[in-house]
């Protein structure tokens, strides 16, 4: 037999709802930005696919130019990253 003596469920606060509101909009702004910046990639990539020339320290190499733009974007980030990470690291409270 079910028990009839339960707790009503607790309402939600307009605080609660208001977070919850809040943070349904920053992903739905995060989803936009993302979907714009694969946009913007998608138009780079066909507008740049004529060769470039790479000068290496020991030779030369032609390279079609999206790749050589999305690699320097994802040396930039990792290396965003990485000093990121030793200045927080260096700046922590003992």
């Amino acid at each position: 037999m079910a028990d009839t003596t339960s707790e009503p469920t607790p309402r939600e606060t307009r605080g609660q709802r208001a977070r919850r509101t809040r943070r349904r909009a920053g992903l739905y702004t995060w989803m936009f930005v993302l979907a714009a910046l694969l946009i913007v990639l998608v138009a780079l990539a066909v507008q740049n696919t004529r060769p470039v020339e790479v000068s290496w320290v020991f030779g030369t190499s032609e390279v079609p130019l999206v790749w050589l733009i999305i690699f320097a974007a994802i040396l930039g980030w990792l290396v965003g990253i990485v000093t990121g990470t030793v200045i927080r690291h260096s700046t922590r409270r003992r």
